[in-house]
């Protein structure tokens, strides 16, 4: 009489045990990218602050892309330039309340009268494309980044751009970091990026 042969049975509890262990590993090890956005302080509730118009350079881009700024149509590439020379400007005379002794600018009575209260009022379109309007945030920041590593520069010898750099670096030590924070939020303080965003019909 032929005896079958029982085939060996797989203990297969440990299993579970092994894929469970799989899954933590994955999850504690895999990092989850976020998108990034545009970098930009909302507005307030709604409180009505009275702000002379020197201390606004309005910007509007139009349906056909077409920059205008403080009433006149220019060109793309000149954005950065009058943003500067506005932000800078750093009021009229010494002995003035809102005078910015690091500033660089002409001075101009009608221009904004200190970096601190100068704000940037961006409107744009429903028809304007999201290039254009890309474009435009970039030109602006541009024109932020140019005056923090001027300061940043002045006061510690390196780019404000260098700072952030090396505060966001992994391989920076903590007491380091302290350092850093303090000296991106003076420059940050110095030119603080004010932008106004509305949508034009």
């Amino acid at each position: 009489m032929s005896s079958r042969e029982e085939v060996p049975k797989v203990n297969a509890g440990s299993m579970a045990d092994i894929a469970f262990l799989l899954l933590i590993f994955f999850l504690v090890t895999t990092s989850i990218e976020t998108d990034a956005g545009i970098n930009r302080m909302l507005p307030g509730d709604g409180e009505s602050v009275v702000i002379p118009q020197r201390n606004i350079l309005p910007i509007l881009i139009n349906g056909n892309d077409e920059l205008m700024v403080d009433g006149e149509v220019i060109e793309i590439k000149d954005l950065k330039e009058l943003t500067i020379a506005f932000l800078d400007n750093g009021g009229e005379v010494p002995e003035g309340r809102n005078y910015c002794e690091y500033c660089q600018g002409a001075r101009d009575v009608l221009s904004s009268d200190n970096p601190e209260e100068a704000i940037v009022s961006l409107m744009n379109n429903r028809e304007t494309s999201y290039g254009a309007y890309i474009t435009v945030q970039n030109e602006l920041a541009a024109a932020y980044s140019t005056l923090r590593n001027r300061e940043a520069q002045r006061l510690f010898k390196t780019d404000f751009t260098s700072l952030e750099e090396r505060y966001l670096n992994e391989e920076t030590s903590a007491a380091e970091k302290i350092k850093l924070k303090e000296k991106i939020k003076m420059i940050q303080g110095l030119y603080p990026m004010k932008l106004s965003e509305a949508e034009r019909n």
